[in-house]
């Protein structure tokens, strides 16, 4: 993992424009403007609140295969999921079902749980995504409820910071 270079930026454009990625995060696949916008938030993100988003590399090619990190997408699902960051992970079709995601997703964790920002954080996943399910639940997030939205809904889920009892 290392952070977000422009150069990444078409592959970037690339994975939220594959409806099959986009489907599996439960959220519509985006274009080339929308895209970038969400590039420049994460850029932000790490100038503002110190935190963000990195790029999941291919270790010998550095070929672009993905994200991982925290956020605050403020997505009005209410105090107890907005108020706290958020954690995401996604990968490109070509990259999934191979260990990576999960290799990515605890590092991404032991950042977090290592650094100013350790604590309580969130996520958002589809119910259909049943491989994004089961890593959030091997890296201890919990679901909280469930909500509409997605193509089958979606499950907001809590992992309790490094000095709270699991729960």
């Amino acid at each position: 993992m290392r952070g977000m270079w422009p150069a990444d930026f078409p592959s970037f454009a690339a994975l939220w424009l594959d409806p099959e990625v986009t489907a599996r995060v439960g959220v519509p696949a985006r274009d080339e403007a929308e895209s970038w916008g969400s590039f420049l938030r994460n850029a932000g993100s790490w100038v503002l609140l110190g935190y963000g988003q990195w790029a999941i590399c291919d270790r010998t090619s550095g070929e672009f295969l993905g994200h991982t990190g925290i956020f605050r997408a403020m997505r009005g699902h209410g105090a107890d999921f907005d108020g706290a960051p958020e954690a995401g992970w996604v990968l490109a079709r070509a990259a999934q079902g191979r260990g990576i995601g999960t290799e990515a997703v605890r590092a991404m964790l032991a950042w977090v749980d290592a650094s100013d920002h350790a604590g309580a954080l969130v996520a958002q996943i589809d119910h259909g995504n049943a491989a994004s399910l089961a890593l959030a639940a091997r890296m201890g997030f919990r679901r909280m409820r469930d909500v509409a939205g997605g193509e089958r809904g979606l499950a907001l889920l809590r992992r309790p910071g490094p000095q709270e009892p699991p729960g």
